[in-house]
């Protein structure tokens, strides 16, 4: 049975069309990527299918009962919230009991002085919560949070955005989801956490339908891929590469037979024009056919227009653009940059790639100026002309026109030499003209980077600092910013988590190994994953080799295990395996909730063991590997 059916939906946002009796169903197992050009409505469709938006006309079928969890694109939280709140608030009326009685507990554990009050009130929380049959969804609950790497204690208002997008991950994945909608999933997290989130969507037994602009992420997931096109829904089979071939192809003798239909178009307004009066039933069919005709190239939408991207460089910097020389910084006891060297010039390509915190900000500021660095030098070069681009977008005044982010107070831009009317030089962006005057605030994220993006391009530079400025991008417009810089003949720092941007964009890479340690890399993202990947098999390899070398002094004669090491590793399984089972029955116990009430300090013992298990087994499992590495040689 059909996890969920759209049928003869219509949606029309003003005059555009976004869903034009549109049929879509999703079955079980399926990965279902939606693509499309901005502000063509995935995001409208996505929430009418979640039950959080409406259509114009049609109908939206869920199979009963079923389960959904949904993350919008900017998902809305409570920053007063805790962390275990706003992920449980998923749950409906369940969510209230399960917050109150984990404050409750929390509270249990640290304020001793109200402990008889605390326990009447527990056990209230109990019998409610037992008779609403919720306790496994508190399970679920903290499995997720403990999945995320979240604080479960952590103020929604403390977090950042990579953390705010987990929670919103985890929320979805709190009530046991059997269809996850996703809108742009990867934004705000790290290439780490994208990786990671592949993963786990790879392996999960949910339907998904997910919004994404990342190619690899697409190609990895998706089973089956389906695009918005001018109201219209087109599957594809298949993943993003397959999508892309068969596309093309559409494209094609979509061109070619829309010229078919132009040319007889064109040949029957001649002939209704010489007022043929000869055979007058054929002439009646031939204006009823033209009619029709010119019904149709009326009806028949074209396909949208690109974007028009072109780049001012100005005046050539020098040829050194900045060169580091055992430069470190910090903020307070962390270290943030550690003795790195690099020398840039013009005409570098440089990608930042490291986890959400890891400095990749300070490290730029380093580099152009902003900071100064305290220990090291930094030599900076001559005729630099820096242009940022901001994930956040505090340039852009939401109160503020288009028209006045481009070129305020003029109503014409310069770019190479070449004035252009400001909303000309808009529609190169692909707002039209009767928006040109809207306010920020009413544009899509999408729309906001383009505005951004044009702002950027409208003045000359020969430096460009770009900061995640994939983010909300339709995957065409990616395609052709990825050419744009392919070809532009200045410096560029690039911080992005788009694996295929970086690859097809970057020459060398700058790449955060921790602890304010960086390393420089010739190539993309892939050439560094490579380069990490090929340098864990070998550090695998000379472990086993230390190891061998480390036990070859104990071995007999015979250069085997002594007789008492031998019985040691028979008797290992079963050992790991006892431990196995007694952390296994300890879990089971601290799940009790009637343990916290009965016997505190019982539960605090079981935890404490808990932790000890997990030593044990880890010590026992090097134990194991060692003697058995030893038993191979």
């Amino acid at each position: 049975m059909p996890h969920l059916i759209l049928t003869d939906a219509s949606l029309a946002f003003g005059h555009v069309p976004l869903l034009d009796h549109a049929d879509f169903q999703l079955d079980p197992g399926e990965r279902v990527a939606l693509i499309g050009r901005n502000g063509t409505g995935k995001s409208s469709l996505l929430a009418a299918l979640a039950g959080q938006g409406m259509i114009d006309d049609g109908q939206v079928w869920k199979q009963p009962g079923i389960r959904l969890g949904y993350v919008p694109q900017e998902p809305p939280f409570d920053p007063q919230q805790s962390v275990f709140e706003a992920v449980v608030a998923g749950m409906g009326e369940t969510s209230r009991l399960l917050a109150e009685y984990h404050d409750v507990s929390h509270r249990l554990a640290t304020h001793p002085d109200e402990q008889e009050e605390l326990l009447v009130r527990l056990e209230l929380l109990q019998h409610e919560l037992e008779s609403q049959g919720a306790w496994s969804w508190r399970s679920q609950a903290e499995r997720v949070i403990e999945r995320f790497s979240l604080d479960t204690e952590a103020l929604v208002g403390t977090l950042s955005g990579g953390q705010k997008k987990r929670l919103a991950l985890a929320r979805a994945l709190a009530v046991a989801p059997e269809v996850l909608l996703l809108d742009e999933p990867t934004n705000h997290l790290d290439i780490a956490a994208i990786e990671w989130l592949e993963n786990l969507l790879v392996e999960s037994a949910s339907s998904l339908l997910f919004v994404t602009h990342d190619r690899r992420f697409l190609d990895r997931v998706a089973t089956r891929i389906v695009e918005l096109d001018r109201g219209n829904l087109a599957n594809f089979p298949g993943n993003f590469s397959e999508y892309q071939r068969r596309k093309e192809q559409m494209l094609q003798d979509e061109t070619l037979a829309a010229a078919r239909f132009d040319k007889l178009l064109k040949e029957e307004e001649v002939w209704i024009r010489k007022g043929v009066e000869a055979r007058r039933t054929r002439a009646i069919f031939r204006v009823q056919r033209l009619d029709r005709l010119r019904a149709e190239r009326v009806a028949r939408r074209e396909r949208l227009g690109k974007v028009n991207l072109q780049l001012d460089t100005g005046e050539k910097s020098g040829q050194l653009v900045a060169e580091l020389k055992n430069v470190g910084k910090r903020f307070g006891d962390k270290v943030v940059v550690r003795d790195f060297s690099a020398r840039i010039q013009r005409g570098d390509k440089i990608g930042l790639i490291g986890p959400n915190g890891a400095g990749k900000t300070t490290l730029l500021r380093l580099i152009l100026g902003e900071l100064e660095p305290e220990e090291g030098s930094v030599r900076r070069g001559s005729k630099l002309e820096i242009a940022y681009f901001d994930q956040f977008r505090v340039q852009l005044d939401p109160e503020a026109s288009l028209t006045d982010v481009i070129s305020p107070g003029s109503d014409f831009v310069e770019i190479a030499g070449t004035k252009k009317h400001v909303i000309g030089y808009l529609g190169d962006f692909l707002f039209a003209p009767e928006r040109a005057r809207s306010p920020v605030k009413s544009l899509s994220g999408g729309e906001r980077n383009r505005l951004l993006l044009a702002r950027l391009f409208a003045r000359p530079a020969n430096v460009l600092v770009l900061d995640e400025p994939t983010n909300d991008l339709d995957i065409e417009t990616l395609e052709l910013l990825e050419s744009l810089l392919q070809d532009f003949n200045g410096t560029l720092f690039l911080v992005s988590h788009d694996r295929a941007f970086l690859d097809n964009v970057v020459t060398q890479t700058i790449v955060s190994e921790g602890a304010g340690n960086w390393r420089e890399f010739v190539g993309g993202y892939s050439d560094w994953a490579a380069w990490q990947a090929g340098r864990a098999s070998q550090a695998v390899a000379e472990s086993r080799s230390v190891v061998a070398k480390t036990v070859e002094p104990g071995r007999s004669k015979s250069d085997k295990l002594s007789w008492k090491e031998a019985r040691e590793l028979e008797a290992l399984p079963e050992r790991i395996a006892a431990l196995e089972s007694e952390q296994k029955e300890l879990a089971s116990k601290l799940e009790d909730p009637e343990l916290y009430r009965r016997d505190p300090k019982e539960a605090q013992n079981y935890s404490a063991r808990l932790a000890a298990i997990d030593e044990e087994l880890l010590v026992m499992l090097e134990r194991w590997e060692m003697l058995d590495v030893r038993q191979s040689q």
